[in-house]
């Protein structure tokens, strides 16, 4: 079922294909290509392995089994019979489908996922006469069928549960932000480990711990209790083992910037404590209780990376005036830091008083987001740019 190179699917959210296409090529991925929210690899089964288990940016990692054509949904029966199930899984393992589908011809996903579970099962009771289960909260083999229009394509999903469930969240506040998204925000920052990092309006804790995951070089499996793949007919437990990092090794771990996570909500920040208790991530983040706007940073210079209320999942009264209170408070308390700042609500930010000197448009669930960049200096933007244009004059002008 796995041969030495193996085409894989690595899913993503729009918006950090290049991120995650930058990670597979770092740990050895060959012929990495990229797709809409989704990068096409190939690799040996260790690559498989270390793909689930480091990568940060991969919502699941896919093995595609078999591609066809089917026009209407008996032709899809057939087809997904002509796979030989037996030789994938057995009757006593459980397994569940899930679809992706963007088709004239097939329209609804649910429907999708039950006629290729009927096809299995019948396959299996015709040649057998027993029949495996079906268990969709924590399946042995989690199948997954893409069709685009009458392309089809099955796969085996070798992450089982999607990869943003590192394991390390026990608790979260209202519409917490996905893992995946957060770890890429980070690395489409730009910030480094040697610099601090600030998120004032940290929840219960995501973006902090993330960074913390980077900034230690953990992988973001290592919480992980269990892979998909494990459960697969050619599993090899030594390979695996070899991916797997020694916890004491990692105890020890320091880094020169600082990673602080501030909220208002003492409940919020107990909860993202509850979630690095007992953990190597303990040590390396602090947590903070006060509102955003009267937070003064002990560090003076850094990166602010937040995800504040849109409006949409969180209500507010009055965002726009939340909006212009964040800026000011940026503009006020941050002077030689560089904040990034998630947000969908486009009106509310013509009141944050700060343009951003880059963009970048991000999928946060079902909604449309750009990713700010505001670069925050002592003074006025306009005072530092006249600075600037000052140095660069012809130094015989300068002289006078």
């Amino acid at each position: 079922m796995n041969t030495k190179n193996t085409q894989y699917i690595a899913k993503t959210l729009y918006g950090l294909e290049d991120v995650l296409a930058e990670e597979l090529t770092n740990i050895g991925a060959q012929q990495v290509t990229k797709a809409n929210r989704a990068i096409y690899f190939a690799g040996d089964k260790d690559l498989l392995y270390k793909a689930n288990f480091n990568l940060r940016t991969a919502i699941s990692i896919l093995q595609p089994i078999n591609t066809f054509k089917a026009k209407d949904e008996n032709e899809l029966y057939r087809k997904i019979q002509e796979t030989d199930w037996s030789k994938i899984f057995s009757t006593k393992q459980t397994f569940a489908v899930e679809s992706t589908v963007f088709s004239s011809v097939f329209k609804h996903s649910q429907y999708i996922s039950l006629k290729t579970k009927d096809a299995i099962v019948d396959q299996f009771r015709t040649k057998q006469n027993v029949r495996p289960d079906v268990n969709t909260e924590n399946p042995d083999i989690l199948i997954n069928i893409h069709i685009s229009e009458d392309n089809c394509t099955l796969s085996l999903n070798s992450s089982g549960e999607p990869l943003f469930k590192r394991g390390y969240r026990i608790a979260t506040r209202i519409a917490p932000l996905n893992e995946v998204l957060a770890a890429g925000l980070i690395k489409l920052s730009g910030w480094k480990p040697e610099h601090n990092f600030i998120d004032p309006m940290c929840g219960s804790g995501t973006l902090p711990i993330e960074a913390a995951l980077i900034a230690g070089n953990i992988p973001p499996g290592i919480f992980r209790k269990k892979f998909s793949f494990e459960n697969w007919n050619d599993f090899d437990p030594d390979l695996f083992k070899k991916n797997i990092i020694d916890l004491n090794i990692l105890k020890g771990i320091t880094f020169q910037g600082r990673i602080i996570g501030v909220d208002q909500s003492s409940i919020a920040i107990e909860i993202a404590k509850n979630n690095i208790k007992d953990t190597i991530l303990e040590n390396l983040i602090s947590f903070e209780t006060t509102k955003f706007q009267d937070y003064k940073p002990s560090v003076n210079s850094g990166v602010i990376i937040t995800n504040p209320p849109y409006g949409e999942r969180i209500k507010m009264d009055n965002i726009e005036n939340f909006y212009k209170l964040f800026g000011d408070t940026l503009k006020r308390n941050y002077p030689n830091f560089v904040a990034w700042v998630l947000s969908s609500n486009k009106e509310a930010m013509k009141f944050f008083g700060l343009h951003p000197s880059k963009k970048i448009k991000i999928m946060n669930a079902s909604l449309e987001c750009t990713f700010n960049k505001y670069e925050l200096y002592v003074g006025s933007l306009k005072i530092k740019n006249m600075n600037k244009k000052i140095n660069n004059l012809p130094k015989e002008i300068n002289e006078i």
